[in-house]
């Protein structure tokens, strides 16, 4: 026998079946952050005041010329021993008189000691 052949109806077409294939790939985006250091170099000068002092000391020396005349003159007692006496007018160095003081034989201004 002899088969017939199948009746071939028409195709049913249903909804398309979506199917999502995902592929990945790595990309590198540099971030770049930026850092400054400053070095700061402080220099402070300290001022020292000294104050150096000097002292001295100063000796004065006077003359005395006495003009003692022709007359030798009669001694005087002295006041305190130590003094010495010499009579006449006392004169300074530049020629001018001493102020006669009270108590000093002839007038002379001689310092206790």
């Amino acid at each position: 026998m002899h088969c017939k052949p199948n009746n071939i109806l028409p195709a049913v077409v249903h909804p398309t079946k979506c199917c999502v294939n995902n592929t990945f790939s790595n990309n590198i985006v540099p971030h770049i952050h930026p850092t400054h250091t400053t070095t700061v170099n402080h220099v402070n000068y300290e001022h020292q005041h000294f104050f150096p002092h000097t002292q001295s000391v100063e000796n004065v020396v006077t003359n005395t010329q006495a003009n003692m005349g022709s007359a030798p003159m009669a001694p005087m007692a002295p006041a305190t021993p130590a003094m010495p006496t010499t009579g006449g007018t006392p004169f300074t160095a530049t020629g001018q008189m001493f102020p006669a003081q009270t108590g000093m034989p002839g007038g002379f201004p001689f310092r206790k000691r």
